[in-house]
């Protein structure tokens, strides 16, 4: 079934590998970029490219309004403070994004009348417990100094939000460690490595999954348990992009 998909964080490192998949199954995307720079690049790759910012709840409901999407992807972060010469600020702007962004882009799409929504939180959130931690281990909520920022202030009221729109679908990806092309590392790191590509794969197959929730997604062997995804979401942590490299 072809959707009209609206991305945000469409120039993002998933976002990038995640625009092609969707037009290629013939959805119709309009995808989010704060610089009119990357906009170009989002129209040469097929998409509609729409400049906004997510913290800016009138203009992000207005976009939403204009592009009437049936389906909304998160795919955002904000590590514009870099984690290496910043880290406090780059994980406090994280943070704020995912809470008060989240909440903005939720309120927009069921305003719109949106049906489904996918968002990608992430695999390291959990309290400690037995391994491996499967989807319904409790998170951190108990979390103090920069896991706190992460965990308590970001990851908690983004899934909230993702899971409590009435009558939406949500679908919570919580992603482990990336590696791969143009991310930190480009070999597995990590307790959850996930390679970007089926990271983004991940959000493709949520597009059309039949139960809404929360899905692990990382390699197997991890600290987390992916049998979830695997087996309702068909998805596969093997998965890359055809020509790609490792």
């Amino acid at each position: 079934m072809r959707h009209r998909i609206f991305l945000a964080g469409a120039t993002g490192v998933i976002g990038r590998r995640l625009v092609p998949m969707l037009i290629g199954q013939g959805h119709e995307v309009f995808g989010t970029t704060r610089s009119r720079d990357r906009a170009t690049a989002l129209e040469h790759a097929g998409a509609r490219p729409v400049v906004v910012d997510v913290l800016d709840a009138d203009a992000l409901y207005d976009a939403v309004q204009l592009a009437a999407p049936d389906i909304v992807i998160h795919q955002l972060t904000d590590l514009s403070a870099g984690l290496e010469a910043d880290p406090d600020a780059a994980r406090k702007a994280n943070a704020r994004l995912r809470r008060e962004g989240t909440a903005n882009l939720v309120r927009a799409a069921l305003s719109a009348g949106v049906s489904r929504i996918i968002a990608q939180s992430i695999a390291w959130a959990y309290a400690p417990g037995t391994l491996p931690y499967g989807e319904a281990h409790p998170l951190d909520t108990a979390a103090q100094g920069a896991r706190a920022t992460t965990v308590v202030d970001g990851i908690v009221p983004l899934e909230q939000a993702v899971l409590g729109g009435p009558g939406m679908a949500g679908f919570v990806l919580r992603y482990g460690q990336l590696y791969g092309p143009d991310t930190w590392t480009p070999v597995p790191e990590g307790a959850s490595p996930l390679h970007v590509d089926a990271a983004a794969y991940a959000a493709f197959r949520a597009v059309d999954g039949d139960e809404p929730g929360i899905y692990n997604i990382a390699e197997a062997g991890g600290e987390v348990d992916v049998g979830k995804a695997m087996a309702v979401l068909g998805w596969s942590p093997a998965f890359r992009l055809e020509g790609a490299s490792a």
